[in-house]
């Protein structure tokens, strides 16, 4: 990929640590968007079986975290120390175990997961099969404030520059950055998350409940870790609408049955002038890009 002139060398690297979430449970039956009672498993936990480059619907379960969901305090999620661990978190960030039979493994940070404020985190599966609840994850933290030197109209939150350099981006005529993406989504799409002022923490939801628009837009082709773009969606200080404007994320977990809910995308790139010019590239994926998760070659290590 071509190289951009950034900031980098005036990051701060900092590590924070935290600990496996338990797997959560909200209530008995939760209520779809159409009035169906449901039950089913939901966010937390060491997910054996759902990886980054998974398709999003193909699964029994309700905003699907892949892999592993860590955080600093599940009892004061909202803390200034438990989103510090979230914020300085960043996509493409190496994680380490600190204790226990997987001490020494190391995995690759995903994205955010607001609400829950999780962070989410790729390990190999003979690493996750030696953890246990008990593991503590220590994060190379490093990435935001990055900026893009040449292209002051985009804005950079919760990414790993090691990863910036390995993604489908270029530049383009008039000043715009072209950026790969698996899905470009309409403004209008975009549910939970909305109107959250912190975005270097949690994710945005796009709605996947009209049948017709899924159908059209082919959003039930959606992967975790797939690279999405949404118009008219200015990401630059708190989520809203702004006609022309660009935001590109990647998603973090998997579709959900609630109004107001689906895929979550975790916000790397915006510009509310439009400086960014989406490209479709099946290929746009992380997992993919990093060959983790489900693309993770055999006897590879996070």
């Amino acid at each position: 990929m071509p190289k951009f002139k950034t900031n980098e060398s005036n990051l701060v690297k900092i590590a924070v640590q935290g600990r496996i979430a338990n797997a959560a449970q909200y209530e008995a039956f939760e209520l779809s968007h159409d009035g169906r009672p449901f039950a089913c498993p939901t966010v937390g936990g060491i997910v054996y079986n759902v990886k980054t480059g998974d398709n999003t619907f193909d699964l029994a379960g309700d905003h699907i975290e892949p892999g592993v969901s860590a955080v600093l305090d599940e009892n004061k999620r909202n803390s200034r120390a438990n989103m510090g661990f979230n914020f300085l978190s960043c996509v493409g960030n190496s994680a380490r175990i600190t204790n226990g039979a997987a001490k020494g493994a190391r995995g690759v940070v995903t994205g955010h997961h607001g609400g829950v404020e999780h962070v989410t985190i790729d390990f190999d599966q003979a690493t996750l099969n030696k953890m246990d609840l008990d593991s503590r994850v220590l994060i190379e933290a490093y990435g935001q404030g990055l900026k893009l030197s040449d292209f002051p109209d985009v804005k950079v939150y919760s990414l790993d520059p090691a990863l910036l350099k390995k993604l489908p981006i270029r530049g383009a005529r008039g000043g715009k950055l072209e950026i790969g993406v698996t899905t470009i989504v309409p403004a209008e799409l975009m549910g939970s998350g909305m109107g959250h002022n912190n975005i270097g923490t949690g994710d945005c939801d796009i709605m996947t409940h009209d049948a017709d628009t899924v159908r059209r837009l082919k959003l039930d082709q959606i992967c975790l870790g797939d690279f999405v773009a949404v118009m008219d969606h200015d990401h630059s200080y708190g989520r809203t609408f702004r006609k022309g404007a660009v935001t590109v994320g990647v998603i973090i977990h998997s579709n959900s049955e609630l109004a107001g809910h689906g895929p979550g995308l975790t916000t790397l790139f915006t510009s509310s002038k439009g400086a960014i010019r989406p490209v479709l590239n099946p290929k746009a994926n992380l997992a993919r890009i990093l060959g983790i998760g489900r693309y993770r070659q055999k006897g590879r290590r996070g």
